[in-house]
């Protein structure tokens, strides 16, 4: 095995491990505590102002990674996380850029749906931080 499909493999482990962590809700407060100091848990409608912007947000990251990508395939320089086979068939990994946004809409949906607020906005944040150090990372590449 190559030192390239361990690195690939080693990847995609840390991935599904990371992702297959329990999101920990925020701790009630103690029960000995004044009723007054007691706020109900701060929640919202799904698709409010502030995970609109950040569902345009992560659509964005993942185009600005989806142009990159090609761009740097057109110079000759090997995609590392997936095959060259996918990356220039341009519609199979438009398709892929697609399911990954939309993966990361269905997993903030989950956790809005379970009361993890915080974190559900993070999965966005963490997405759009990471797609686009990708795409800065394949335009900066000679």
């Amino acid at each position: 095995m190559s030192a390239m499909s361990r690195l690939r493999s080693l990847v995609l482990i840390a991935a599904m491990f990371a992702f297959s962590l329990p999101a920990f809700a925020q701790q009630p407060q103690a029960p000995d505590a004044p009723s007054a100091a007691k706020k109900p848990p701060a929640s919202h409608r799904f698709w409010d102002k502030t995970n609109v912007l950040l569902f345009a947000g992560v659509t964005g990251a993942r185009y600005l990674d989806y142009g990159s990508t090609i761009w740097m395939r057109n110079r000759g320089v090997d995609e590392w996380l997936l095959s060259n086979d996918i990356v220039d068939n341009h519609a199979a990994f438009a398709a892929i850029e697609f399911a990954g946004a939309a993966a990361s809409v269905g997993i903030s949906y989950a956790l809005h749906k379970t009361g993890h607020h915080t974190l559900e906005r993070v999965v966005s944040v963490v997405h759009i931080g990471v797609a686009t150090g990708g795409a800065i990372r394949n335009f900066t590449l000679p």
